[in-house]
């Protein structure tokens, strides 16, 4: 996710995670933008949205900010939120996407804003979908995998063969492909066999490669085959790996890669823990959770985001708070959201837009529960 442009920089992108059927069962799934919020909830597959929406990214057909949730429609299985535009599959297997278009990220054949959600051709065999700045990428149920949108840094993984996609592009010919993640203007994605590619800017090392510089075309990552999942925040990635280790690389400005030092080029390990479960990652911040049920985070913090009750970046993860009913179900950004056990929902941090949907404009530094309609 990202911002769409960060700021527009990040929704940016979701965690690669291994490819379901596109009608599977509906559970909880929160997602944030740069100033925004979406949900699924519940069995009737639920989806409200709210905060910034400059771009209609709230998809009620409207430009109006929300400072509460705004109940949108039924029958959505997952929503991914960008900067300032989001991408959601239905029950049915069939793709969304709506809100900003300026680069065709929304992959409708146009670069028209939209305030409603639009179907992504036809399809009706989507499993995963990533919103990142300005650029899309998702799977599909046979392994496949695709991108749109903005390609300046080759993030299409095209081989830099187009400079903008209205449309769905097939990267390469592959047939297993898990999940994929999409950042600010780098992709990653890992395949069923557990190893992980990126390709894209790798400006900062985000690539983790080893190199500075982009790539146009899918490019392994080391030779490990145990990577569980990926999520590409905006200039640098974190990734899971069997056992449980968590692992980070590019840019370190703020702390975002759990460790200290500059940049880095190729994964990095947070900490000696090994009972991390998932990672998401947004802008400058990152947060996880562990088998305990415990929620980490780190990274950017000017907006109060690590609810550790300062304004202070971190370099290491800090804990929020002491529940034990955190799910691996985190979005993260410059305001940050989980889903606990039971399906109740938190948010936190950034507020100017509402896009913490408790009705005010008012910055939390601590994790307030979000009351979202049926």
């Amino acid at each position: 996710m990202l911002m769409t442009a960060l700021a527009t920089m990040i929704g940016l992108g979701a965690m690669a995670a291994p490819a379901s059927a596109a009608a599977a069962p509906v559970k909880s799934k929160v997602s944030t933008g740069y100033a925004h919020t979406c949900v699924v909830q519940g069995t009737a597959g639920t989806l409200s949205c709210w905060g910034g929406n400059y771009s209609g990214q709230l998809g009620d057909g409207t430009t109006i900010n929300r400072t509460a949730p705004a109940r949108i429609g039924d029958g959505w299985a997952t929503v991914d939120g960008g900067t300032s535009y989001n991408c959601g599959i239905k029950t049915n297997g069939t793709l969304w996407c709506w809100g900003s278009n300026t680069r065709g990220q929304l992959g409708d054949g146009t670069t028209t804003r939209r305030t409603a959600p639009v179907q992504v051709g036809a399809a009706t065999t989507w499993a995963s979908v990533s919103a990142g700045d300005s650029h899309t990428c998702a799977t599909r149920t046979e392994g496949t995998l695709f991108c749109w949108g903005f390609n300046r840094f080759g993030q299409l993984g095209d081989g830099a063969a187009v400079y903008t996609a209205t449309t769905p592009l097939q990267v390469g010919t592959a047939t297993n492909w898990a999940g994929v993640t999409a950042g600010f203007a780098h992709t990653c994605a890992t395949r069923t066999e557990g190893t992980l590619f990126c390709w894209g800017d790798s400006s900062t090392g985000q690539l983790g490669t080893g190199a500075l510089g982009y790539k146009t075309t899918p490019t392994q990552v080391g030779t490990s085959s145990s990577w569980t999942g990926v999520t590409a925040g905006y200039l640098f990635t974190c990734g899971t790996q069997t056992g449980g280790t968590l692992w980070c690389w590019g840019e370190n400005g703020y702390g975002q890669l759990g460790v200290t030092g500059s940049y880095q080029a190729a994964p990095v390990q947070v900490g000696t823990v090994s009972t991390w479960t998932g990672v998401r990652a947004g802008f400058d911040t990152a947060c996880a959770s562990r088998t305990d049920g415990s929620l980490w985070c780190w990274g950017n913090n000017a907006f109060g985001q690590l609810a550790d009750g300062t304004t202070t970046h971190r370099y290491a993860p800090v804990r929020i708070g002491t529940a034990t009913a955190w799910t691996s179900d985190t979005a993260v950004g410059y305001h940050n959201c989980g889903i606990q056990t039971g399906g109740g929902l938190w948010c936190w941090g950034g507020n100017d837009n509402g896009q913490l949907g408790d009705g005010t404009t008012t910055s939390r530094p601590a994790p307030q529960q979000v009351t979202v309609p049926a």
